[in-house]
């Protein structure tokens, strides 16, 4: 495939599979395009990565990987992976399509939301991030744009792996994020796990409470100072009145030690629904006061069109290199700021020296928490660790009871257990619950594939597609895909040919050229070759006929010969001129003409009457059935030769040429008298033109 713009790309096919219809949106490292799966005949979200990524093979080997490790989850709060791949200098990853919009875009319509509202959408995004934590995945991004909020209300979380697979591959000393929600660790160089995630989430709650994020700058490296040294403020210190809860929610998902934040997503999950069901329904539909509101609502209205902190608070951290001594690049990277920012893993612990000359302290300080509750939850929570930390390593037994009881008891439990992890370990060892790779079942029956997956363990269910290449009958591929592990006791789903998809041929006969251009391509075929032909009853660019015949199904794009009218055949027109009438007559309807007498006949000294003098038209050509008017000759016109006999031979020549007559005079002795001394004929009627013989003297 030629390099194209991505505009271009809409109405072109990728990978011979994907359809792309619309784009979508652009972001720092791909564009999202709306595209149809043609082989599934589903919308799916075609998400084109830029050109500097695709470029990049050890990028793209660890994208692949972790798009497949992102493929294996599957949870109703993330958007699920189905494909990656390259065609030509484009490299792609296809994944759900959800039709809605984004919590970002709620945030932007609505401001600050009550508790309740934003515990709701919390509580899908956690559930989401708990999945992918247990299964080994950690986002890296959690931020309101990468929240999908469906049309029918479903909520789930996207771009699992894309920032990893950046940030790993492309330089180790580079960081990938959105800077107003990057924790500590990321901004500090240490290795992200699922409570970097968490520390995200604290950073979206607070900001869907007030309506704005907690840290401000006018560069990003600033906001990512203070994530490393600055204490989260408690929502409440901005509404007045709100639960405490709340702030201490806050609090330990933003702890600046990961080990003090909740452990991932699903440990975060039962925190937040505990909060949910003991909030009163007045605190969980809690409003600032009106004055308050007023000027929390002035203040977000102001961010927002503040292009310096949004700037700084959407930016997305992307780079390797940047030093304090370096201030040509310093210059030309704030020049860029609006884009893409470069901020090195790791730079706080090498440059914080240097950069604290540069970035002064806020200019108001930073609210303190206020103690009670918020403080003696956590004392709570730090006893309960130090209690649960001590009873994994007991000082003495809690009584002394029987010694053989208490023996055979273990005796017991020892055995059960090894029972059960024998079983465990067969189950998932050897038994149905161990991994296996899914044959290769492309073009093989419904049986054959059956029969190969059953030796290796799995059962199968069939779904029929339709698909261009394989024939009808016979497998595609299967769910999940070639060579991917799976537990033998999941099915695997065989997708199963229907053959391509066929359309109805439309009948095209009796209208127009343009008319049949345009009813192919509504019918997805196209149009083949146009033959021409003569019709005596169809009229010029009508269609006489096609192939192949109307109402056959065909593959899209297959080719409709058209056979199309050229008019009636033109006829020449013979010439008839001189011929009798039965001749003239005979000639003309040979050629489908039609020959008509005209009322008058005419004499003519040259055509002998009965033979056609004129005929209208005289040449050029007719169609069949047109009419040749004939004029008919009445033969030369009788006159009266009178006598000249004994008059001048020059005015008997010029009177009897004026009356039509030819002359011939014969001179005797030379015509000395210039006398006419005889003619003949005379005083009779002759034919005009005839011959009128003076003998001269």
């Amino acid at each position: 495939m030629q390099e194209l713009s991505v505009d271009l790309l809409v109405g072109t096919t990728v990978g011979q599979r994907y359809l792309v219809l619309s784009k979508v949106a652009r972001g720092g490292m791909s564009t999202v395009y709306l595209a149809t799966d043609l082989r599934l005949d589903r919308n799916v979200a075609l998400k084109v990565l830029h050109p500097h990524l695709a470029t990049d093979n050890s990028f793209l080997d660890r994208l692949g990987r972790e798009a497949k490790a992102a493929a294996r989850l599957s949870h109703p709060h993330v958007v699920g992976m189905f494909d990656t791949g390259n065609d030509g200098p484009l490299a792609y990853l296809v994944m759900e399509y959800i039709p809605g919009h984004t919590l970002r875009d709620v945030l932007n319509e609505r401001g600050a939301l009550p508790p309740r509202l934003a515990l709701a959408y919390l509580d899908a995004v956690v559930e989401g991030l708990g999945a992918a934590h247990a299964a080994g995945l950690v986002h890296r991004d959690v931020k309101p744009e990468n929240v999908l909020i469906a049309d029918d209300g479903r909520i789930k979380v996207g771009d699992f792996g894309l920032a990893r697979a950046v940030t790993t591959t492309t330089n180790t000393g580079m960081l990938i994020g959105t800077v107003g929600y990057l924790s500590p660790e990321l901004v500090d160089g240490a290795k992200a796990d699922a409570r970097s995630d968490i520390y995200s989430i604290g950073i979206m709650l607070f900001e869907l409470l007030t309506g704005h994020q907690p840290f401000r700058g006018e560069l990003p490296v600033r906001v990512a100072m203070q994530h490393l040294t600055t204490p989260v403020p408690a929502p409440s210190t901005e509404l007045p009145g709100l639960s405490e809860d709340l702030d201490e929610l806050v609090r330990c998902c933003t702890e600046k030690d990961p080990e003090a934040r909740p452990a991932d997503g699903f440990a975060l999950l039962e925190d937040l629904r505990h909060i949910r069901v003991t909030l009163s329904d007045a605190e969980l539909d809690f409003r600032a006061p009106s004055g308050r509101a007023a000027d929390g609502g002035t203040e977000v209205a102001h961010l927002a069109t503040d292009p310096i902190h949004t700037q700084a608070q959407q930016t997305e951290v992307i780079g390797n290199s940047l030093r304090p001594e370096n201030s040509a690049q310093q210059t030309r990277m704030m020049a860029r700021a609006q884009h893409t920012t470069a901020l090195p893993a790791g730079i706080f612990p090498a440059a914080r020296q240097a950069y604290s000359g540069q970035l002064s302290p806020p200019e108001e300080p930073v609210p303190v928490l206020r103690p009670s509750r918020r403080e003696a939850k956590r004392e709570a929570r730090n006893a309960e660790n130090a209690r649960i930390k001590a009873a994994e390593h007991p000082l003495q037994t809690l009584r002394r009871g029987r010694p053989r009881r208490r023996a055979l008891i273990w005796l017991i439990v020892v055995l059960v257990l090894a029972l059960l992890g024998g079983g465990a370990g067969w189950f998932f060892g050897i038994g149905p619950g161990a991994l296996s790779a899914i044959p290769n079942v492309q073009d093989k029956t419904v049986a054959q594939a059956q029969a190969l997956l059953q030796e290796q363990g799995f059962g199968s269910i069939s779904k029929d597609i339709h698909d261009e290449t394989v024939q009808q009958g016979l497998v595609v591929t299967s769910d999940p895909g070639p060579g991917t592990q799976r537990r033998r006791f999941l099915p695997v789903t065989l997708l199963v040919s229907m053959g391509p998809v066929l359309y109805r041929v439309p009948a095209l006969a009796g209208g127009t050229l343009e008319a049949a251009k345009t009813a192919l391509h509504n019918a997805k075929l196209a149009l083949g070759s146009v033959t021409e032909e003569y019709d005596e009853e169809k009229a010029d660019g009508v269609v006489l006929s096609q192939s192949p015949a109307p109402d056959t199904q065909q593959r899209g794009a297959t080719q409709v010969n058209l056979v199309v009218s050229k008019g009636p055949m033109p006829i020449p027109v013979p010439n008839v001129v001189g011929e009798d009438k039965d001749a003239a007559r005979k000639a003309l309807t040979d050629l489908g003409l039609v020959p008509q007498l005209a009322p008058d006949t005419v004499f003519d000294k040259e055509v002998p009457a009965g033979s056609v003098v004129s005929q209208d038209p005289a040449g050029g050509t007719l169609s069949r059935g047109s009419a040749v008017t004939l004029t008919m000759s009445k033969g030369p016109k009788l006159v009266t030769v009178p006598s000249f006999i004994g008059k001048q031979v020059d005015k008997a020549v010029q009177e009897l040429r004026q009356l039509g007559f030819q002359v011939k005079v014969n001179n005797i002795l030379g015509g000395f008298f210039g006398t006419v001394r005889d003619q003949n004929p005379v005083n009779k009627d002759v034919a005009e033109g005839s011959v009128i013989s003076l003998t001269v003297v």
